[in-house]
């Protein structure tokens, strides 16, 4: 690994064990019946082993990071959209038209759009208070993972620092908690890939419509898949060589993100199929880094609850989202933060003069 990864990798631990008593221990106080919270309380204990102190501090302020990145498998007409919508989508990002910029903006969250692999050059007007880009462009898109390996094992190491090191400098800048963004025509392609090769499930299975494609389509997807899966043959004892074979920029991008809050100790916020998919990789180099992870949401991929219940995670919504860009992690965002605000706020029997039972 070179010495970014191997910081990052290395600097990611266990859940405080003590912390986590704690905080388990202060919700039997509190003025509701033991358990009454349901999800809230475990996601509660896991916030403050993952900060190593309970009450944790609260997730706030949260930055969504939107990273963009082309496909080369899209001339296998996996999906109906043509591919310069990516770049187009990107700029309806900055100027914050999208639909996560309008959950962001009802959230109080804020949104960086990361170019680490669009095709297309992109040209943006500066917008005053709109999302800001990084421009981090590893290669102007992957290569046809159905014919040929995604990116080399360098480009999925780049791009990997690439999500590592925005995650560093959002929180060096405050963020308290992260959320991932996805843009990328053709990028549920690759997602499927990734989740078949980190868990054995058939490609078939994991395989969904992505943007809404039609049987045929989905049928050609499916076989693409397969294609990819019996031409590389990607190995999940090595996690890096899985995204370069068959994974994106975006993919690898959001793995980085990941493992870069895991390290910070920051509470990582899943979105949908594209970063279930990027988590599997994260946790395969880094198996504490699922400490981190919130799955925000379950979304109708059929890939995302396979990748989930191989993480362990439970999604905190299902509303049948399927749109990307970091909407349901934005959606969900409130819920993380009341999972904290809860052990801070709410009154113990004693302090509120409340009988126990």
């Amino acid at each position: 690994m070179t010495t970014l990864l191997a910081e990052t990798v290395a600097a990611i631990r266990p859940l405080d064990a003590a912390a986590m008593a704690a905080a388990d221990a202060r919700h039997a106080t509190l003025t509701k019946p033991p358990g009454s919270l349901g999800a809230l309380e475990e996601l509660g204990v896991r916030l403050a082993g993952l900060a190593g102190t309970s009450p944790p501090p609260l997730p706030e302020p949260a930055v969504v990071a939107v990273f963009a990145g082309d496909h080369g498998v899209h001339a296998q007409r996996v999906s109906p959209w043509p591919q310069e919508v990516t770049a187009q989508m990107v700029a309806n990002f900055l100027a914050g038209g999208a639909v996560v910029n309008a959950f962001a903006r009802q959230a109080g969250a804020d949104v960086v759009v990361v170019d680490v692999g669009v095709a297309t050059p992109l040209i943006t007007a500066d917008h005053d208070g709109q999302p800001r880009l990084v421009a981090a462009n590893v290669r102007r898109g992957t290569g046809d993972l159905s014919v040929e390996a995604a990116l080399t094992r360098d480009e999925a190491v780049a791009a990997i620092e690439v999500g590592i090191t925005v995650g560093n400098d959002l929180v060096d800048a405050g963020a308290r908690c992260l959320l991932t963004g996805d843009m990328g025509i053709g990028n549920t392609t690759p997602a499927a890939a990734l989740i078949a090769a980190f868990t054995g499930a058939a490609a078939a299975d994991v395989t969904g419509r992505g943007t809404g494609i039609d049987d045929e389509t989905h049928g050609r997807k499916v076989a693409v898949v397969q294609r990819a899966l019996a031409l590389h043959r990607p190995d999940p004892a090595d996690p890096v060589g899985v995204l370069a074979a068959v994974g994106g920029l975006e993919h690898a991008a959001l793995a980085g993100f990941v493992l870069g809050a895991a390290a910070r100790r920051v509470p990582v916020i899943l979105d949908g199929v594209i970063a279930d998919s990027a988590a599997l990789a994260a946790a395969a180099l880094a198996p504490d880094a699922v400490g981190a992870m919130v799955a925000g949401h379950r979304s109708a991929e059929p890939g995302a609850a396979i990748a989930l219940r191989h993480l362990g995670l439970g999604p905190l919504v299902d509303l049948g989202l399927r749109l990307g860009e970091g909407t349901g992690a934005v959606l969900a965002w409130p819920i993380v933060a009341s999972a904290a605000r809860v052990l801070h706020d709410v009154a113990t029997f004693d302090s509120a003069g409340v009988a126990e039972k």
